[in-house]
């Protein structure tokens, strides 16, 4: 199923995605060759928006946490993309412990684990899940909706080596973001440790991943003779930033403004009717905290004290302090009455599925991961890899695949950023 696009297909992204169709093995040639020289990111998934008239990322998170979104139909390609990624990093792989975040009591989070775990056993692997929760102290077996189970036991460190009981991992898998730090017990191992620590959010910087998007979209922009714009957000970043003492207003509002102008300049250039806006969202974390769609530079100096607050913390109760102003980007996707938009994950450098957020509380131009509201994932029915010339651009196996080329593009910068961290 695709969700209806509100808005025609017509104009710039039509045109987007017939040249995205026609230069299918341009695109793949310079995708290969670009992984020949930069490693990806063990697994990611990346958050599109659909404007109708742009396709975008908005984020991209190393260590996705959706898996159990996924279609079952794509399992396969999920375990041929998990043996190239640890063959990759450790030919010699025979156990792979599993390290999740601390949130037992998040079900749909713990069936992600779960589907995880099932991946990396259908590679070929014997993987067990270790906990960084203290009150983990003997294995503990968790009921889960689906009517599965998942087991999580105690971490233990013998010198630089991370175990569980009678089991001793060639490869350390994190799927914790670490936006509280990097634990001890993490620390100084001479086990393979994917994604890196230097990945965790507690050092990562959403301004540093899109400033090497800005390189990748305007090298294959170049490379395809389109308007990067198309399918790169603007943005910008104030740094030393207080909410709730009202410390760098001056400096948030006037990127903000920055930005709104570079927006309705290229507004006027394709003819978009729509209103643009802004969503500022901490620099670091995830999980839809700290975030907020603004339409005019006056609206960060009226803040009242509930939105400072709510712009002011964000997970593990850190303070923001660094504040990304990216464009906002409109999705025009909608199933029924409720907003939706792809997020497309991958394993290595393989497209292995996604899903749609749907949202039934928020609108248009608003951030549809949001904490304490409700949403459906809806599965992709195909595949990003297939596309199929005699369709028309928006049917569906040829929007599914600018999803996974946009995607891809996100992936390619998460590398170049690593690189720059490593």
């Amino acid at each position: 199923m695709v969700p209806h696009l509100t808005t025609a297909l017509t104009g710039p992204l039509r045109d987007l995605e017939c040249t995205f169709l026609n230069a299918q093995p341009v695109i793949e040639h310079w995708f290969r060759t670009k992984w020949l020289e930069h490693t990806p990111p063990f697994y990611a998934s990346v958050d599109l928006r659909n404007s109708g008239f742009k396709l975008a990322p908005v984020d991209t998170n190393l260590f996705p946490g959706g898996f159990n979104n996924l279609n079952p139909d794509f399992l396969p390609l999920c375990v041929l993309a998990m043996q190239s990624a640890v063959e990759k990093i450790c030919p010699e792989a025979r156990g792979v412990l599993l390290i999740p975040e601390n949130h037992t009591r998040n079900q749909f989070y713990l069936q992600n684990v779960a589907q995880l775990v099932t991946i990396i056993k259908q590679a070929g692997m014997r993987v067990r899940v270790g906990s960084l929760l203290p009150e983990i102290t003997q294995a503990t077996e968790i009921a889960l909706p689906n009517g599965g189970s998942l087991t999580l036991e105690p971490l233990v460190r013998i010198g630089n080596r991370l175990t569980v009981e009678g089991f001793d991992p060639c490869v350390v898998l994190l799927n914790n973001d670490l936006s509280a730090g990097v634990p001890p017990i993490l620390q100084n191992l001479e086990q393979s440790v994917f994604p890196p620590l230097s990945a965790g959010w507690y050092a990562r910087r959403k301004s540093s991943h899109f400033a090497a998007y800005d390189r990748v979209a305007n090298e294959f922009a170049a490379l395809l003779g389109i308007d990067p714009w198309l399918i790169n957000p603007y943005h910008a970043v104030c740094h030393q930033i207080n909410f709730q003492e009202r410390v760098g207003e001056e400096c948030l509002a006037a990127q903000v403004d920055g930005v709104l102008q570079k927006m309705r300049a290229k507004y006027a250039e394709y003819g978009v009717k729509h209103d643009p806006f802004i969503i500022a969202k901490a620099d670091a974390g995830t999980y839809g905290m700290g975030i907020m769609t603004v339409k005019d530079a006056s609206e960060i100096t009226g803040l009242n004290r509930r939105q400072r607050n709510k712009m002011a913390v964000i997970k593990e109760g850190l303070q923001v302090h660094d504040v990304l102003v990216q464009e906002g980007v409109y999705t025009f996707e909608h199933i029924n009455d409720a907003v939706a938009e792809p997020v497309v994950y991958m394993i290595d450098r393989y497209v292995v599925g996604g899903f749609y957020r749907v949202h039934t509380g928020r609108g248009v131009d608003e951030n549809l991961n949001a904490p304490g509201m409700s949403f459906e994932p809806l599965a992709f029915e195909t595949c990003c890899t297939l596309p199929n010339p005699a369709c028309n651009p928006d049917d569906m196996p040829n929007r599914f695949y600018a999803y996974g080329v946009v995607a891809r593009l996100a992936l390619l910068a998460a590398s170049l950023e690593l690189e720059q961290t490593e």
